[in-house]
């Protein structure tokens, strides 16, 4: 029952984890820095969250951990970056392609085979990220979906690295992404014009969408296989106008109503699907 319980608790902190993550298209959007710029500042905030929950600096690094850490810049930074030279439609999609990334690295190096279900989920779910997006989808900014693309690819291994270190803690993957990439990026800003506006945007996307998140996360990815956590993780886009419609205004239409509803609906399924394989895992080792 313990096992349930962690499960039921992992999958509440995956769904607060995409809530959080789904403030940065709308507020990326508000300031006129630079990618690397926006990256090593919120870095900045979210390694002072990582300093005061861990209280410690790692001393010994392994390759998932490295890995784990490397993957989490070069998402986050091509994310960025492609939002800024596509739609925000077409670079979440395209990121969202990494559940099929996901299956192919979790089975090799993990041995987690996705079960039936989570193949009709990840269909529902792509279904549903296409009715949500609908004709927000283009193919314009060839630079900025090929970046998305790689963003998804990268999503995955970093999905899949921090899915290794379920015994180990991979919060230290994080603090290490933030603590290199504040550092390294710190002199692009200051070359960025400054104002208190900015700075509480920066503040807000380092301490609760990059920083609290991923505290979240790295919590709850010990119970959830990667491709499940994925498969929740695509929550994101469906609350993402959520905060459009809260701080600009702008109102969902049917077609993203709709495909919000369907994602939902395989979110669920994936959910239920792998709770009752869970359940009955306990129930044939007693």
């Amino acid at each position: 029952m313990d096992s349930l319980l962690e499960r039921r608790k992992a999958l509440l902190f995956l769904a607060i984890t995409a809530i959080l993550w789904s403030t940065s298209g709308v507020f990326i959007k508000m300031i006129h820095w630079q990618p690397l710029a926006i990256l090593a500042g919120r870095s900045l905030f979210a390694a002072l969250i990582f300093l005061a929950y861990m209280r410690r600096i790692p001393t010994r690094f392994n390759r998932w951990q490295l890995l784990a850490a490397g993957a989490s810049v070069l998402t986050q930074f091509l994310f960025i970056t492609s939002t800024k030279l596509t739609t925000a439609a077409n670079a979440i999609f395209l990121q969202y392609t990494a559940p099929i990334y996901v299956v192919l690295l979790g089975y090799w190096f993990l041995r987690e085979k996705p079960s039936r279900t989570d193949y009709i989920s990840m269909f529902i779910i792509f279904l549903g990220l296409f009715f949500f997006f609908g004709d927000k989808l283009s193919t314009g900014g060839l630079y900025g979906n090929l970046l998305a693309i790689l963003s998804g690819m990268t999503s995955a291994v970093m999905m899949v690295s921090f899915r290794a270190q379920k015994d180990g803690a991979p919060e230290e993957s994080f603090l290490i992404a933030s603590l290199a990439t504040a550092i390294l990026g710190f002199p692009f800003v200051l070359k960025e014009a400054w104002s208190i506006n900015t700075w509480l945007i920066i503040a807000f996307l380092g301490i609760f969408q990059i920083g609290l998140a991923f505290v979240f996360f790295t919590k709850a990815i010990k119970h959830i296989p990667a491709l499940e956590a994925n498969l929740v993780a695509t929550l994101e886009p469906v609350f993402n106008p959520v905060w459009v419609f809260l701080l600009l205004g702008e109102s969902m239409g049917l077609f993203a109503l709709i495909g919000g509803l369907i994602v939902l609906g395989g979110v669920t399924l994936s959910a239920v699907g792998s709770a009752r394989v869970a359940k009955e895992g306990i129930a044939t080792s007693l």
